[in-house]
Order: C-alpha cells, then sequence, then structure tokens
C-alpha cells in the first residue's frame, strides 16, 4: 500500500448507512425515551433518571472491553465488520421489547424497564463499537477520513430526521389511542429497517489498515499506549462535554415544548389559514429542523476542513453553535419563529461537532501507532464510546433529578419553577458545556501540519517489507 487508497462514493454510502440504522435508536434515546417513561410506559421522572444513570455508565464501562474483543477477532471479513451481521437482528427483537408496556405495576414495570434497555444498550455497544472503529481501518488518508466520516453522520441526521418527524405521529397513528401500543408497533417497523441497513453496511465495506505483523496482543500494553496518547485525552475531555452539551438539551426538547410552549395557534403560508398546532406537531417540526440543517453542516464540512483544519472548524462550529442554544434563555413561548430559526443556525453549526470528532478519533489511533508502533483501533474508539456514554448517562440523569426535585408531575400543568427550569436546561445550563468544550479544545496538539506529518511515517513504515497491506 504505497499511497492511501481512495473509497468510492459507493463504498462510503454504505458505510454510512451503519449510521442510519444506529441513530433510529440513538435518536429515541437522547430525545423520545425520556418522555416514553415518564409519559407513556408509566414511571415517574426520578426512577427514569435512575434507569438512564445506571444503564449508561454500565454500558459505557462495557465499550473498552468490547473494543478489545474487537481488536482481537480474526475473520475472513476483517476485524469490525462480522459484528454488523451477527448482532443487526438481535438488536432490533430487543428494541421492540424496550419499547413494549407491560401490564405490571410500578415495581414490575421498572424491572422491566432496567433490564430490557440494559439487553439493548448491551447489543448496541456489540454492534456499534466494531462500526465506529471500521473508520480507522477502512483508509489511511485522513481527509478521505473526513469525508467518510461526514458521510456516516449523513447517514445519522438522515435517521434522526425520520425519527424526529414520524415517531410520535407514527406511534399515534398506529396506536389508534393506545399510546403505548402505537410506541411498540413503530418500534417493530424501525427494527425491519435498521437490520436491512446494517447488512447493507456489511456487504458493501472493506477493511484495508491492520496492526502491525510483528504486534502481540496484551490489554495492559493496549491499556498502556491509550492512556499516554495524550491527543486521545484531551479529545476523550473536550468530547466529554460536548456530549454533557447534546444530551442535558436534548433529553428536555420535548418535555420543554410539552410544558413550557404548549399547543399554538399559527397561521402558516400554504397550510389553509389559522389553526391550532399540538405540540406534538410543533416538536415533530422542530427536531425536524434541526436534523435537515445538521445533514447541510455535515455535508459542508469536508470543505471547511480543508480551509481551516479540523481543530479550527470545531472551535468555530462550537462557539455558532452554544450561542444559539444560550439565547433560547432570552424567548417567550409565543416566539416560535425565532426558534425555529435559533435550532436551524445551532444544528448546521452544532451538527457537524460529532462527524469532526470521530474523525479526529481516528488521527489519534493514528497518534499512538505513530508513538508506539502498535495499533489498538478498536480500544480507541471504544473508550472514546465510553466517555461518550457517561457523558450522556450524566446529562439526562441529571436533567431528570433536577426536574424531579422541582416538583416535575407528568401529565399535568406545571409550576412556574418547573417551567422555568426547563428554560435553563434547554438553553444557559447546555451553554457552559460548550463553553467548556471549546477551551478543552485549544490544548488539542494534532493540528494539520501534524497530522499529515503522522500520516507520511505509517504509509512508510506500511510499505516495508512484511508490513500489513490490507483486510478481507
Amino acid at each position: 500500500m504505497s499511497t492511501p487508497e481512495k473509497l468510492a462514493l459507493r463504498e462510503k454510502l454504505c458505510y454510512g448507512c451503519g449510521d442510519f440504522a444506529s441513530v433510529l435508536y440513538w435518536q429515541t434515546f437522547t430525545v423520545f425515551l425520556p418522555i416514553f417513561y415518564t409519559d407513556v410506559f408509566g414511571i415517574s421522572a426520578a426512577a427514569a433518571g435512575a434507569v438512564f444513570l445506571f444503564s449508561r455508565i454500565f454500558d459505557g464501562v462495557n465499550d473498552p472491553v468490547m473494543g478489545m474483543i474487537a481488536d482481537r477477532t480474526e475473520t475472513r471479513w476483517g476485524k469490525f465488520r462480522p459484528y454488523l451481521l451477527w448482532i443487526c437482528v438481535p438488536f432490533a427483537i430487543v428494541g421492540v421489547l424496550t419499547f413494549t408496556t407491560p401490564a405490571f405495576g410500578s415495581t414490575g414495570k421498572l424491572i422491566w424497564a432496567f433490564v430490557t434497555y440494559n439487553v439493548l444498550l448491551m447489543l448496541y455497544t456489540a454492534i456499534n463499537i466494531p462500526y465506529n472503529a471500521m473508520l480507522g481501518v477502512v483508509t489511511s488518508d485522513s481527509v478521505e477520513r473526513t469525508s467518510l466520516s461526514s458521510i456516516k453522520f449523513v447517514g445519522a441526521y438522515a435517521a434522526s430526521t425520520i425519527v424526529s418527524a414520524t415517531l410520535l405521529p407514527l406511534s399515534s397513528a398506529l396506536g389508534h389511542g393506545h399510546a403505548a401500543q402505537g410506541w411498540q408497533r413503530s418500534f417493530i417497523i424501525f427494527g425491519l429497517v435498521a437490520v436491512v441497513f446494517f447488512l447493507m453496511a456489511f456487504w458493501g465495506t472493506k477493511e484495508r489498515i491492520q496492526p502491525p505483523k510483528e504486534q502481540k496482543t496484551s490489554v495492559r500494553r493496549d491499556l498502556s499506549d491509550l492512556f499516554t496518547n495524550g491527543p486521545w485525552i484531551i479529545l476523550l475531555f473536550t468530547t466529554f462535554a460536548m456530549v454533557l452539551f447534546s444530551s442535558i438539551r436534548g433529553s428536555m426538547v420535548v418535555h420543554y415544548f410539552k410544558y413550557y410552549v404548549g399547543s399554538q395557534t399559527l397561521a402558516l403560508p400554504f397550510m389553509g389559514g389559522t389553526r391550532v398546532y399540538s405540540f406534538e406537531s410543533i416538536v415533530s417540526a422542530f427536531t425536524f429542523t434541526g436534523s435537515i440543517t445538521s445533514v447541510i453542516g455535515v455535508l459542508l464540512l469536508a470543505w471547511l476542513v480543508k480551509r481551516i483544519g479540523k481543530k479550527s472548524a470545531f472551535i468555530l462550529l462550537f462557539a455558532v453553535s452554544a450561542v444559539c442554544t444560550s439565547a433560547f434563555y432570552l424567548l417567550q413561548p409565543g416566539q416560535l419563529p425565532v426558534m425555529f430559526v435559533l435550532q436551524a443556525a445551532g444544528s448546521i453549526t452544532g451538527g457537524p461537532l460529532a462527524a469532526l470528532v470521530w474523525a479526529m478519533f481516528a488521527d489519534t489511533a493514528d497518534y499512538g501507532e505513530w508513538k508506539h508502533g502498535r495499533r489498538a483501533t478498536g480500544l480507541v474508539f471504544s473508550a472514546t464510546s465510553m466517555g461518550m456514554k457517561i457523558g450522556f448517562a450524566v446529562g439526562a440523569a441529571s436533567a431528570l433529578w433536577l426536574l424531579s426535585l422541582i416538583g416535575y408531575q407528568a401529565n399535568v400543568a406545571q409550576t412556574p419553577e418547573v417551567r422555568q427550569g426547563l428554560v435553563l436546561l434547554v438553553s444557559v445550563i447546555p451553554a457552559v458545556f460548550g463553553v467548556i468544550a471549546i477551551g478543552l479544545m485549544f490544548l488539542y496538539p494534532l493540528n494539520t501540519r501534524k497530522v499529515n506529518e503522522i500520516e507520511a511515517v505509517l504509509n512508510a513504515r506500511r510499505t516495508r517489507p512484511g508490513a500489513a497491506s490490507g483486510g478481507s
């Protein structure tokens, strides 16, 4: 392999199918599962917060284990791809069970939620950790990785758009007045779609980068290499703050529109005059707007990175997104046009951030190989995922606990204290974590010049006689 291999558009699109499948669930975890548990399934906000915190931390701790398992997997399809084939069907089945509401009492429901959600997250880890690690082994070209990550997140935001626009109306239509039945039937459909798209990602991609042939597997050495990888550590903490930003806000968006904004009487162009729009319609349109504009941002990401580099792009994009988020503190319930404008601006700049950091984590895997002469791609990505999941756990649980602390009760008019708390949870509080993430990124050392230097050294090593040259 004398030069990094350029990827065909077909392979990039197939890789993006994997994130489309994953985010059918991830978008639900971050935006809709809190409202499902409190207002449909029937457990308290405090209990839901406890389920989120324990389950996601436990799931996050499993990530490095899964990463090391994947690093040691040897099949004719490669190390990471086969998990897409093996796990997709069980994952879809447990997804349906998670969104099934049994006819149990409060204790039985809590146990059901705890067991099904934990099993679902374990299967999510088993399929998603190897999938994300593929970003580091499909190509060694840093620019191609940014492009691949961008398409990956086009798939993610396409799924996010579909979930945002359809889940609440679909569950209402399929339930025929029975909300629980509607949610269950919706996830039968989502599960079937996810299986098809995971299989497209499996069959349409190829692993090309392998660890050096002389590398001996050692858990102790792998962990030592990881925790002496300075760029990875800085990027991990940056990403943790970024995840708190998105998880706190995302987990409260539906509650914010249901209990703060409420139904609105609007006269919209081409919509047949003045009519009353339910909170479900408004929140679906709001999250749909965020998903669509995020796709636009992701499509522009490669262009921006080529001009100012990944680090500068992260700082610029996050600064705009954090300002747009904090501005929600100033808005009144009737200011829907301003809310939608801020959502669009914040998403077109905030949406590409996840695509950007995953491409940067692939660069830290290269840094580890450059520094130590060893590669553990699965561990790098899985330990990263662990940090992200813990961030999501802390963010969602903290938001739900705060709601419980200030007196939230499901499906009733909320007190002024709860309404003000919801405003803070979608504006100022997440924006603080955005500022922290931007500050940490200034410490990240892998600028464009350094990444290109590392890439050149690694490509030279891989052309030596006896070096690994490709995958299955």
